[in-house]
């Protein structure tokens, strides 16, 4: 047989393990529930080239070295596989097209000498990568790559006998480790779920831009249909098909596990691992053949599943689930783009609303809400009782204000309660025509949903937009961003759009139009002072560049802390976390109050109540936490 005859011989032999992996991996993918009705039709595959070279890159860029090596390895297979195709596939043998083949089966093979030297070569190799069979995935590529390259320069007459046969084993096992190999379960699946996972993704939103009339923003979590019973997900069948998809797109990177506040405290959530779980228990089997860190706490090799098999306990520990703050910090550096926190909300709900098992104060934390609109209980018509004596005007129905404030069930804090009336003497200040809902403001549900309590969300919801209804405002004001988010982005699937500001975002508006202007704070002249992202307004909600404009305002310079911005550290005070708790070998907060004192930071300055109360939480001498508002006021007296 001669080589052209081989090469072709190969190419239609990889084209049918190609398909044959397709296929495969879609019978798993399709035990899934079925996606609304028209959403995700063939077109989408028109949308992968640029998600794939924009959106998706937009990710890998932030790590240059492997982004340089993904266009390499990838953008060169991808070329040399489609030259390949058009060359000996369709019979033209092109001389042109073998040059062509030749040099980006090189590129390629440069692209995976550089994946092999960050796994074998480079001083520090990451832990966060996943070893075994990923360790192995840069030498069969490169096999690949090198097999083509000899094909095309060496001399027809040279390719006889043994090197015939070298050549094409070198591209037979390449090509076997692309399409076969995928079809197992091998790395290179990842391939070929991770661009169809960009076509038919959970949240096309992602890819949209953005607009104020969305009923689900990119940050939102989705509502169940109740009164179809979905409550969450409890087995993987349950996962609708194209998040299964998703989870086979996982690169084992560990990007996600490297993110992960609760990972880094010791808690039993690894963000990676969770994944790889959730592919065992889509195909079936254990877990005994992952090969990257484990969750803390939970040894390998213990756990298995089925589709049709209930996840928690089996495959998954509870712990595992009720450990994440939904701080989002996964989602954020995942470059294949997979939603975690979405399925942990999903899981979540299935404990919470079919099993009824939610650990530590959740339980009582939703019963307060239901029966009080108050997480803890209170009355909420004690909740402006801090503004008696600064002039707060209640809203009244048939009068419009400028501003509604409202302040969230962090009012009933005390420290809190020095925040928002900080806020409130500098809205004073500005003239700001604001008032407050005062008595008849009930809690936003965000707490009740990501403890996976739908109906209770929903329920508050509602309550609220029909108490928001009654009154005329511009915008809504608040210091807490998961009342911002609720308000502005998870209301809207239930009718209520509004204008939300960040009190941050307001007093920078204030400043920059010349209503407020506050002097620099001399006594804070020579402090080092920091700021720390609050998770749920920077990754929500992408403000991170009004609160650091505001504290330039007043003189302050921010040092920053190694995470900060859209990669800040969490405060480990979301997604009901505090009321969980599950123990670890550290606290969150104690991790962030270090990387503070790491820069030698004698403040600490925030932008939620939630931080606000976990980072004065830490024990030990720390810097001090202050809320913005709280240094503008200071700078205004």
């Amino acid at each position: 047989m001669s080589p052209v005859s081989v090469i072709t011989v190969l190419l239609w032999l990889s084209m049918a393990g190609l398909a044959f992996a397709l296929a495969k991996r879609a019978a798993y993918w399709r035990v899934g529930r079925a996606t609304a009705a028209g959403a995700y039709g063939w077109a989408n595959l028109l949308s992968i080239p640029k998600r794939y070279f924009v959106d998706l890159h937009h990710v890998v860029a932030r790590d240059p070295y492997i982004a340089k090596t993904h266009v390499a390895t990838a953008g060169g297979a991808i070329l040399a596989m489609a030259l390949v195709f058009v060359n000996y596939g369709l019979a033209i043998y092109s001389p042109w097209l073998d040059k062509l083949i030749f040099l980006a089966a090189l590129v390629m093979l440069v692209g995976a000498v550089f994946v092999w030297r960050r796994r074998h070569g480079a001083k520090a190799v990451p832990a966060r990568l996943s070893r075994g069979p990923w360790d192995h995935l840069p030498l069969l590529l490169g096999s690949f790559a090198l097999g083509l390259v000899l094909f095309i320069a060496l001399p027809a007459a040279a390719m006889s006998g043994a090197l015939a046969i070298i050549v094409a084993l070198l591209i037979a096992v390449g090509a076997f480790t692309m399409t076969f190999g995928a079809a197992r379960g091998g790395p290179m699946k990842h391939a070929l779920a991770g661009l169809l996972h960009l076509a038919f993704h959970p949240r096309q939103e992602r890819f949209a831009e953005r607009n104020d009339r969305d009923v689900v923003p990119p940050t939102a979590l989705k509502a169940p249909l109740l009164d179809a019973k979905e409550y969450g997900v409890g087995k993987p069948v349950e996962f609708r098909w194209n998040q299964l998809l998703s989870f086979d797109a996982c690169v084992q990177c560990g990007k996600c596990e490297a993110a992960c506040p609760a990972f880094a405290a010791g808690q039993p959530l690894n963000p990676k691992k969770l994944i790889q779980d959730l592919v065992t228990g889509m195909v079936g089997g254990t877990d005994a053949e992952y090969a990257g860190s484990p969750t803390p706490g939970i040894p390998v090799g213990k756990h298995g599943g089925a589709p049709g098999k209930p996840l928690i306990s089996s495959l998954i520990e509870a712990e595992t689930l009720w450990s994440c703050t939904t701080c989002r910090a996964c989602v954020q550096e995942c470059p294949m783009l997979i939603e975690h926190v979405d399925a942990i909300v999903d899981m979540r709900r299935n404990q919470t609303l079919v099993e009824g098992v939610v650990p530590g104060k959740g339980p009582i934390t939703l019963a307060n809400l239901r029966e009080t609109g108050s997480s803890n209980g209170y009355d909420i018509g004690a909740r402006y009782d801090w503004a008696v004596d600064l002039q707060v005007q209640v809203a009244q129905p048939g009068r419009r204000v400028d501003v509604l404030l409202i302040a969230g069930e962090g009012a009933f804090d005390m420290r809190y309660q020095r925040t928002l009336r900080a806020l409130v003497k500098v809205l004073n200040r500005a003239g700001v025509d604001y008032a407050v809902l005062g008595g008849v403001e009930t809690d936003t549900g965000d707490t009740a949903r990501r403890l996976g309590d739908e109906a209770t969300f929903q329920q508050l919801a509602k309550k609220l937009i029909g108490t928001l209804s009654q009154y005329s405002f511009g915008k809504i004001v608040t210091s807490d961003p998961h009342v911002l988010h609720s308000l502005r982005n998870e209301y809207r699937a239930l009718g209520g759009f509004y204008e939300v500001q960040h009190h941050t975002a307001l007093i920078d508006e204030l400043v920059a139009s010349g209503k407020l202007s506050p002097r620099a704070l001399a006594a804070y002249a020579d402090s080092k002072i920091t700021y720390h992202d609050p998770c749920y307004l920077g990754r929500y909600n992408g403000e991170t560049e009004a609160p650091r404009r505001v504290l330039k305002s007043i003189g302050i310079k921010v040092v920053e802390m190694e995470r900060h911005g859209m990669r800040g550290r969490c405060c480990g005070g979301g997604g009901g976390a505090p009321l969980t708790d599950i123990p670890g070998k550290r606290r969150i907060p104690d991790i962030r109050i270090d990387d503070a004192r790491g820069i030698g930071a004698e403040i600490v300055a925030v932008g939620c109540p939630n931080c606000t109360a976990m980072l004065e939480g830490v024990v030990g001498p720390r810097p001090e936490v202050l809320d913005v508002a709280e240094l503008v006021a200071a700078a205004l007296e």
